[in-house]
């Protein structure tokens, strides 16, 4: 099977809930922080009464939890959608509707961009097996200069 664990369907294998863990390192000033908390990959709402349903057959992506940064613990969260792409991939867009990135799990592992005002979001992700994938960013840019390395393991 090799290094990597290929999804045949990126949107299958993500519904449901994962414990998170991500470690943010600032490369300028040398400061670390740690995330951890739940992702929960659930139906999209129905914009028109606000219960879930899979209209699109798209996945709302939640994450809570808590950040640590510099010592102090925040509580912190994000949401996004992903959308069906061609062939089993998905299209990740902002809770706003704005792309950001597209996912090709197919081969386990996958490389994309995102330009963000003057810095630029390089993102690898490696699925492992059936219930444990990781992100890698690469953040550079005049404002930063990051790596955010997370792991998801499966909950149930």
């Amino acid at each position: 099977m090799g290094e990597f664990w290929p999804v045949p369907d990126a949107l299958a294998y993500l519904a449901g809930r994962w414990r998170v863990s991500r470690s943010v390192r600032d490369l300028a000033s040398g400061a670390e922080g740690e995330f951890t908390g739940v992702t929960e990959f659930g139906p999209l709402p129905d914009e028109g009464d606000g219960r879930a349903a899979p209209v699109t057959g798209g996945l709302l992506h939640h994450e809570s939890g808590t950040f640590v940064w510099r010592g102090v613990a925040r509580p912190a969260e994000r949401t996004l959608c992903f959308l069906p792409g061609p062939g089993g991939t998905a299209n990740v867009r902002f809770a706003d509707g704005r792309p950001f990135h597209d996912l090709d799990l197919t081969s386990g592992r996958h490389v994309t961009g995102h330009p963000c005002a003057a810095d630029l979001y390089r993102g690898e992700f490696t699925v492992r097996d059936a219930d444990h994938w990781r992100t890698v960013w690469r953040v550079r840019g005049p404002a930063k200069d990051l790596v955010l390395t997370t792991r998801y393991a499966r909950e149930g």
